[in-house]
């Protein structure tokens, strides 16, 4: 029998909570999507304000997970794994909020296509993210799980790929130091997102081979 289904119904809560905090992240990567190819400054805020609230949506999922843990006994899998996902999952939505503050804080205008495509891969490497836990809560579909897990793995991977040649280019190109950390700021959060995407399969991974 598996594991999961020995648990009480009340530690499951998990599961939901979980699922709740990577569909914000889709949520939020959507916003971030929108944000950075509008060409209003006016709907930039609005959707910069947008992000900034489903970031604090998802503070409050980490509080309700991490309240959740300490208050119960016997958990679905590892209080390792539960504490690190939850943490890595909200590491995400911090790097996009980070990023998108720095959009506006430093008051860029004209975003480079870079961007625009890390935060591409930002929401692709959320709904693959989504997939796998959802998938989590029984364990009857482990194939799924490691496919998504796999393509968040290719994404971080293109993500990489992008934010090192973008680097290499503003260094070799830009001339103003101001505009330089401006945009290495902003192009490295967001390359962090998808790392903590990768962080987050991995943990994913951690808990398919103890407990599948």
């Amino acid at each position: 029998m598996n594991i999961f289904n020995l648990l009480a119904p009340k530690e499951k809560k998990f599961f939901p909570m979980f699922e709740k905090a990577t569909s914000n992240i889709v949520e939020t990567s959507k916003v971030l999507v929108e944000m950075v190819n509008t060409s209003s400054m006016e709907k930039r805020k609005e959707l910069i304000k947008k992000i900034e609230e489903l970031e604090h949506v998802g503070d409050q999922i980490t509080h309700d997970v991490f309240d959740h843990l300490g208050r119960t006994f016997i958990t679905p899998f590892d209080r390792e794994d539960i504490h690190e996902l939850a943490s890595v999952i909200d590491d995400i939505i911090d790097f996009i909020h980070g990023a998108s503050k720095r959009i506006d804080l430093y008051k860029v205008n004209e975003l480079p296509s870079e961007v625009k495509i890390l935060a591409d891969l930002c929401l692709k490497g959320s709904i693959e993210l989504d997939i796998a836990i959802k998938e989590l809560k029984d364990l009857k579909s482990v194939e799924k799980i490691n496919e998504a897990c796999v393509r968040i793995n290719s994404i971080e991977n293109h993500a990489d790929d992008i934010y090192n040649m973008y680097i290499a280019k503003l260094f070799e190109e830009e001339k103003d130091p101001i505009k330089i950390i401006k945009f290495k700021e902003i192009i490295s959060a967001l390359e962090v997102a998808t790392d903590k995407c990768e962080d987050a399969a991995n943990v994913v991974k951690s808990i398919i081979v103890k407990h599948a």
